[in-house]
Parts: C-alpha cells; structure tokens; sequence
C-alpha cells in the first residue's frame, strides 16, 4: 500500500508574558502531534498570568512531490523539524499551516511571517521515511549490493 501523504496533527501553542511591562507578550509553536481527531476545538492546556498553552487542531501535513528534496534534507537532519507558520487571530496565535519541507520552512521564516520551527516528534519521523522510502529515490545514491552485470 501506497504511504499516506497527508497527516492531521495539532499544534501546540504558548503564550509567555513579557518581563517588560512595555514589550508584547512571547507566542510561539512549541510542540506537533498527530491530531487523533479527538479534539474538535482549540484546547487550553494550562493557564495562567505568565504562560498560557493551547492545543490546536485541524492542521495537516500534506507531502508534494516537488518538495521531495525537502523532505529528505529535513528527514536526515539531526534535529529533523515541523514548521509551523501562524497568525495573531482574535488576540490568540493561531496556526495556519505546517510543513516538514526544509525548504518550505526556509521559505515560511524568509516571508517576514511568523513561523516556528519545532522538534518533528518520533511519530511524524516515521511517517515521513516512510513516506519516502515509498516515493523518493535520494541523489546519487550507491549501487545496490547484490546485482551483477
């Protein structure tokens, strides 16, 4: 069976407040997991005064076969990465897309947009060389051993 290119996950969220009285509160992307589909709606985790975290769901992973190098260089990084690109949306950050291409995150950060990107959990890992094991052929790749000729 062919690997699935699309993935629902959920974005974790966190608000820290600023030790400045006059500077802006700190968002960003901090964790992605497989969205389970359990949670319908944006999720507060913990809240309080000085950091704030919220599960949202809703996103996918969606792999293109012109991003195949991406995937790869972000696959064999040794911190392979979600990006997660969001918008400040009713005072609350809010994600609006997420990538596992190096090269779509490079774009993401180069936009002047807002992006994070977070650690790729184990999960999401193996869905990914999965995926590629399936679809791409690496560069210059070695002879493969047990042919003659």
């Amino acid at each position: 069976m062919a690997a699935q290119a699309r993935l629902p996950i959920a974005v974790l969220m966190q608000r820290r407040a600023s030790q400045h009285i006059w500077a802006d509160d700190t968002w960003e992307a901090v964790a992605v997991v497989p969205d389970s589909g359990s949670t319908p709606a944006i999720t507060m985790l913990t809240t309080s005064p000085e950091r704030d975290t919220y599960l949202v769901p809703g996103l996918e992973l969606q792999l293109h076969r012109d991003e195949h190098d991406g995937y790869y260089e972000n696959c064999i990084a040794p911190e392979a990465k979600v990006f997660v690109l969001w918008r400040m949306q009713d005072g609350r950050a809010i994600p609006v897309k997420a990538s596992v291409s190096y090269a779509e995150g490079t774009r993401m950060f180069d936009s002047g947009e807002r992006a994070d990107g977070v650690t790729m959990p184990a999960e999401i890992q193996s869905w990914l060389a999965d995926y590629l094991a399936h679809n791409y052929e690496p560069p210059e790749r070695g002879r493969r051993r047990g042919h003659h000729g």
